[in-house]
């Protein structure tokens, strides 16, 4: 699932195999505190490494083990975390911690500044001819991560998210 919504969100235009139009859940939420804010956050990456967890299970499963999807959601009812692990990789020699993180931890999307250096054609008053010039500037972008933001080094390498004034 993970990896067709990322189809999805950096496609232009309709995917093929998609029976509905695509979208975006998105939210905007204000919270007290910082702490908060980073609870809040770790619960979401949570939540997708357990849904990644499910359905990676789920889908081999159903096409390589060749089980009905509701043959395979009773196999997985009421399975913990090792259990799904221990599935993967006794069935499909799959060691779920050897997944990307993007399929384990999701995409988290930063603004962040970076320096993007161009070429531009400048003609100076006194000379005849045109001159191209390296000129750097600084952009403020959305950079997407694959990392873990539960534990605090995320926090460390990016303090400006959490900053006052950004």
């Amino acid at each position: 699932m993970d990896r067709a919504m990322n189809t999805v969100l950096f496609s232009k235009g309709r995917v093929n195999g998609l029976k509905e139009e695509q979208g975006f859940d998105g939210r905007i939420v204000l919270y007290p505190s910082n702490q908060n804010l980073k609870d809040y956050l770790s619960w979401r990456q949570a939540d997708c490494h357990i849904n990644n967890l499910y359905n990676t299970v789920f889908w081999m499963l159903v096409q390589r083990s060749g089980l009905t999807p509701v043959q395979a959601q009773d196999r997985l009812q009421g399975t913990l975390a090792g259990d799904k692990n221990e599935i993967l990789f006794s069935e499909f020699n799959i060691n779920y911690n050897n997944e990307p993180l993007m399929y384990r931890k999701g995409t988290v999307l930063i603004w962040q500044k970076v320096n993007e250096v161009m070429t531009k054609k400048i003609k100076l008053p006194k000379e005849l001819e045109e001159k191209e010039v390296e000129v750097t500037r600084t952009r403020t972008k959305v950079v997407p991560l694959h990392c873990d933001i539960i534990g605090e080094q995320f926090w460390e390498e990016y303090p400006e998210i959490l900053a006052e004034d950004s």
